[in-house]
């Protein structure tokens, strides 16, 4: 896939002139349209950004990351108009949100698939989910117990302010079961970004970690998951066994740049471009 891998992890300061979000108290704080959090949609949502304010000369747009969870605690301290998120706010989250006086709207801006990568001289093509569970969990710690070398299993993870983290947690480590209580093992090593994870693996043979479908390039090899791979198709069809929904979250009562740019964001134009970045349109 074509990529733009400069941007990736970089503060984008997206500036034209324009509106905002949250009414008055948005609009006291800034003229700029704030959207924050998940790394793994931050480049397409950078890129929804920029088409938008190339046609809509008015507006001001700045897209930062640091995480969902950074993302939608700014969202509901009002430092931020729209949360990207790849995964689902908390009940608790809306609950704060609540608090604050702030009625949340969940927006489908795609889908993902939780991509396994691991060096491209790594001979091992397929884990089965539970298998990788085990290994997430350190359970299992040498590759020769997979078929490979014998080598330790070195385990990247994203850190924990990540969406993905938590999503890959609840369904991989604690094998579907929200209530569970199963941890990554002590030796997972954690990384900011998918970015990093990717050049980890690039680099060490024996390195595995996971990274958004949009990530995906030439520089280290896909591991199918259950035999699967993490396609267009699969994702769609949610048979690839990570596959997710990425999000943004915002006001429902939303207006001027904030309302255009979420509209935007889910009309064929926008979808386009959540395509030419890696992930699967929801339309």
């Amino acid at each position: 896939m074509k990529k733009n891998f400069w941007k990736k992890g970089l503060l984008a300061a997206l500036i034209v002139a324009g509106g905002i979000g949250f009414g008055k108290t948005a609009q006291a704080r800034s003229s700029v349209v704030q959207v924050k959090g998940s790394d793994t949609i931050l480049n397409a949502s950078q890129a929804i950004a920029e088409k938008f304010m190339s046609t809509n000369k008015g507006a001001r747009i700045a897209v930062t990351g640091g995480g969902s969870g950074v993302g939608i605690s700014s969202l509901i301290n009002k430092t931020t108009d729209i949360a990207m998120a790849s995964r689902n706010m908390k009940e608790k989250e809306f609950e704060q949100a609540k608090n604050q006086g702030l009625d949340i709207d969940e927006i489908v801006v795609g889908y993902d698939g939780i991509t396994i990568v691991a060096n491209k001289e790594n001979p091992i093509k397929d884990i089965d989910d539970k298998t990788l569970g085990k290994i997430y969990r350190g359970e299992i710690t040498n590759w020769k117990a997979l078929g490979g070398d014998d080598a330790p299993i070195v385990v990247l993870s994203r850190d924990s302010s990540s969406g993905t983290h938590e999503f890959f947690k609840e369904h991989i480590v604690r094998e579907g079961n929200a209530k569970g209580t199963q941890e990554y093992g002590d030796g997972t090593l954690y990384m900011p970004s998918n970015q990093a994870i990717k050049q980890e693996v690039a680099n060490n043979k024996y390195a595995i970690g996971y990274i958004g479908m949009g990530y995906m390039d030439d520089t280290v090899e896909s591991v199918k998951v259950d035999g699967i791979d993490a396609t267009r198709e699969n994702v769609l069809s949610k048979t690839y066994p990570i596959a997710r929904e990425v999000y943004w979250y915002t006001a429902k009562n939303r207006e001027g740049v904030v309302k255009d740019l979420v509209e935007f964001a889910v009309s064929p134009d926008g979808q386009q471009i959540i395509e030419e970045e890696g992930f699967v349109p929801v339309k």
